[in-house]
């Protein structure tokens, strides 16, 4: 019998929105900007493209926004998204989004797969194909995400997001599950398999956020590879300044986000960049745009920050972890990963992809999450 908490929902944007989005892209006052260096400035391994010393070119968001307006066509899109059976349940307060397909097999995995920030639950869907041969999978959207949003209240942490996925599972009838995650999904995930150990069999992540404390000695013995992953850690983090500010001012930035598409385009396009296509890109930003959620996803960071600052409340995991890290993206030191994870299992690095997976090596990634729960089995 079907959870009467839980509610089939269709995407279904009211045509005055699409227009009233047109109408703004059209009026588009762009941004001055310098003529881009010859020379890029920064130290080797610096993760910065030829043009984006100051942050997103102006080139790169006028391309899209010329596409969204002129070419892009959301009709078509909103109906391949409702391809996917999608539904709404209402979890300590707030509302949940998530797509859930099944497998044909009555004994396949149930899989729950947390997508990352500026991404949404579309991150996951070139994967369901690959992976419904052997799971059932549950796709949500994060709170305050696209349409698990706007949130309502305070503290929708990561820790807050592991319990209401636990509730959202028992929901759905799964007693013995997997996680999986990228981005921030990389950091609910492990949340969750620790807090709802009795039921979560492992969890499944592409980045293990471990750092150095400045504990006396921490670094003694690592090599020049490890040091290496901590120095594109930290070119990353200078670069990409959406962890800070979102951390610390998320309200700011918003007001700008919620009146301009294109400045939305240009806020998520430090982090997307070209490893996206031009219309997963748009569609995601439409997503936002649509439902005006870049206040309360940009909030999620707020909360986490506040949320570890109190207290971690789980302390080192000790559900079965594995890692798929790939070429182009964060690499963690496995020495910090298992002094926050006491119980990794498989650690595997790629040669090819980068931070999202899903989209450049979607491959790679489906055989790594087949191998890694089949080890559980």
């Amino acid at each position: 019998m079907p959870d009467p908490a839980i509610t089939p929902f269709r995407i279904a944007i009211p045509q005055v929105d699409v227009d009233d989005l047109a109408g703004r892209l059209a009026r588009t006052r762009w941004a001055e900007e310098l003529p881009e260096k010859e020379v890029i400035a920064g130290g080797a391994g610096a993760p910065v493209p030829p043009g984006w010393e100051y942050g997103v070119p102006g080139a790169y968001v006028r391309d899209l926004v010329e596409r969204w307006r002129t070419s892009f066509d959301w009709r078509a899109r909103e109906a391949e998204l409702n391809r996917f059976p999608q539904f709404t349940t209402e979890i300590d307060g707030q509302r949940i989004h998530f797509v859930h397909v099944r497998s044909a097999r009555p004994d396949a995995v149930p899989l729950i797969l947390t997508h990352g920030w500026p991404n949404s639950f579309v991150e996951y869907l070139g994967l369901v194909g690959p992976l419904t041969e052997d799971f059932h999978l549950v796709i949500p959207s994060l709170p305050g995400f696209t349409f698990s949003g706007p949130t309502r209240e305070h503290g929708w942490s990561a820790w807050r997001t592991a319990a209401a996925w636990a509730e959202l599972m028992r929901r759905l009838g799964y007693d013995r599950y997997g996680a999986l995650g990228n981005d921030a999904g990389a950091i609910v995930s492990p949340l969750l398999g620790e807090l709802d150990r009795e039921h979560v069999i492992g969890v499944h992540v592409t980045q293990i956020f471990s750092f150095p404390r400045g504990d006396a000695g921490e670094f003694d013995g690592l090599t020049g590879e490890e040091f290496g992953a901590l120095k594109f850690g930290q070119a990353f983090a200078e670069h990409a300044i959406h962890d800070r500010s979102q951390q610390a001012q998320p309200q700011t930035l918003a007001h700008a986000l919620a009146d301009s598409p294109a400045g939305q385009l240009a806020w998520t396009g430090q982090l997307f960049g070209t490893a996206l296509s031009p219309d997963d890109i748009l569609t995601n930003a439409s997503l936002y745009w649509f439902t005006n959620t870049a206040a309360s996803a940009a909030r999620f960071y707020y909360e986490n920050r506040r949320a570890a600052q109190a207290a971690d409340p789980a302390g080192p995991t000790t559900v079965p972890i594995g890692l798929a890290a790939f070429a182009s993206d964060f690499r963690a030191v496995r020495r910090f990963a298992e002094r926050d994870h006491h119980n990794i299992v498989a650690w595997n690095t790629y040669d090819r992809g980068g931070h999202w997976a899903t989209h450049d090596a979607p491959d790679l990634l489906a055989d790594d999450i087949r191998r890694f729960f089949a080890a559980l089995a």
